[in-house]
């Protein structure tokens, strides 16, 4: 298959510097888990009730306050966009440890830094989906997402103990500043890809251009006039409608929200149950969750040959309902060696599956999205994800105070079991140019490969 030969002799340069870029700013981003609490906690003696508040207003306002943003995203050259969002982390992170040797830390600065980071990550997500999808051909998108699902789970494994370690030597904001530089590093990356990016489509794009097209227009294209982007400023639900209209995003959107909140909510839940009620020590909490991360690399690897072999459809339905049907089994952990081994369990088989699953639904969705719309829906996408996540937490917290920790963690993977539902409305996985071609009797790209 095309998209096997490909994969194997590398996706070019260019990609080459994108992944670099986001490997580091990834493994940065993961070395310092958790450190926004563990500075709050330690340097600045803060509460629980302020721990919880800082997290939630970094979620909350950030998704507030990047909803404008895609707009302004959409219609501007990708990659400023991906060096200034990094550029913005690095000032706003390294403010922490030069506020702490001056020792004029503060509460309220830890929070503005947390908001600031949020808004930028969302901003750089969008933007970081749109370049790759003009910088990767659409063959290619299932390999090169899968690439970076593996830097993913790498980061995962590795940052968090070594973070964990810096810190108990040197302090959570030693993790910060190495965070800081990360962002630094991925923004040096991103300017080594070179090469100058084609302007954006004007914002009077049709709604219906070809979603296979290159997100790029050719370079002589006109950049959106004053008036034209102040319309789309004005219409930031565009992104939703837009997901929620058409018949092979929507289904993916609303089985993924639903699935990443609910797994996100039962986190704190097995913290809770595993730390405070079984009894397990802190390395051995770490252990069950940072050993099955090696699943998302054995995921990820396998997610190109089984699209190649079995086609999109078939892979992201089969992946998409596995993949909900282990975080009902944590309901069962125990105490001692038993019970470690059947959290690794569950979540190996869950990561594992996520790792084949996630690769192949973002290339899809870059594949399915028009090249004018890739920021706005990718913003909508992920402000939608952290709004939800948020919800399912509270509502697994309070429900776990009412009862007990182990019913939330029970109703939360009862409630994975029948998330699948919407996947089986995707009924084709072909993009709208495919469609077009299959409408006029042409075969489709997935026919003429003999994938169904």
């Amino acid at each position: 298959m095309r998209t096997g030969r490909r994969a194997r002799r590398g996706l070019g340069p260019g990609f080459g510097w994108l992944w670099g870029s986001f490997a580091v700013s990834s493994f940065g981003t993961q070395f310092a888990f958790g450190a926004f609490p563990l500075v709050a906690i330690t340097v600045l003696h803060a509460g629980p009730a302020e721990v919880s508040m800082l997290s939630a207003a970094a979620l909350a306002v950030g998704a507030a306050v990047a909803v404008p943003l895609a707009p302004w995203v959409e219609f501007r050259r990708k990659r400023p966009v991906m060096i200034a969002m990094d550029l913005v982390r690095f000032a706003a992170l390294l403010s922490v440890p030069a506020a702490y040797v001056l020792g004029v830390l503060s509460f309220a600065q830890l929070l503005v830094v947390a908001v600031v980071a949020a808004t930028a990550d969302i901003a750089f997500r969008a933007a970081h989906g749109a370049f790759l999808k003009g910088l990767v051909p659409p063959e290619d998108l299932v390999a090169a997402n899968a690439r970076l699902e593996s830097a993913t789970w790498t980061a995962t494994i590795a940052g968090p103990p070594l973070g964990g370690a810096v810190a108990g030597l040197l302090g959570p904001v030693a993790t910060l500043a190495a965070d800081a530089f990360s962002y630094l590093l991925s923004a040096l990356g991103l300017r080594a890809i070179g090469g100058r990016e084609p302007s954006p489509a004007p914002a009077s794009a049709p709604a219906s251009a070809p979603a296979s097209t290159r997100s790029s227009a050719p370079a002589s294209a006109p950049a959106p006039t004053p008036a034209a982007h102040r319309m789309r400023v004005s219409d930031l639900a565009d992104g939703w409608r837009y997901i929620l209209t058409d018949p092979v995003l929507r289904p993916l959107f609303l089985n993924t929200v639903p699935v990443n909140s609910l797994i996100m909510a039962t986190a704190p839940l097995m913290s809770v149950l595993m730390l405070a009620d079984l009894g397990f020590a802190p390395w051995q909490y770490g252990l069950a969750f940072a050993l099955p991360c090696v699943g998302g690399l054995i995921g990820a690897r396998l997610a190109p040959p089984l699209v190649a072999r079995f086609g999109r459809r078939a892979v992201l339905l089969g992946s998409g309902i596995v993949r909900v049907c282990w975080p009902v089994g944590l309901v069962f952990v125990g105490p001692g060696t038993p019970g470690l081994v059947l959290v690794i369990a569950v979540q190996l088989a869950l990561v594992t599956s996520i790792g084949v699953f996630n690769p192949v639904s973002a290339a899809f969705r870059l594949d399915r999205t028009p090249p004018d719309r890739v920021a706005r829906i990718l913003t909508a996408w992920t402000v939608t994800g952290k709004a939800a996540v948020a919800a399912a937490t509270a509502a697994a917290g309070l429900l776990a105070s009412a009862t007990d920790t182990r019913t939330a963690v029970a109703v939360a993977g009862l409630l994975l079991l029948v998330t699948p539902f919407p996947l089986l409305c995707l009924r084709d996985a072909r993009t709208p140019a495919e469609e077009r071609e299959r409408g006029q009797g042409q075969p489709s790209n997935e026919v003429r490969s003999g994938r169904p």
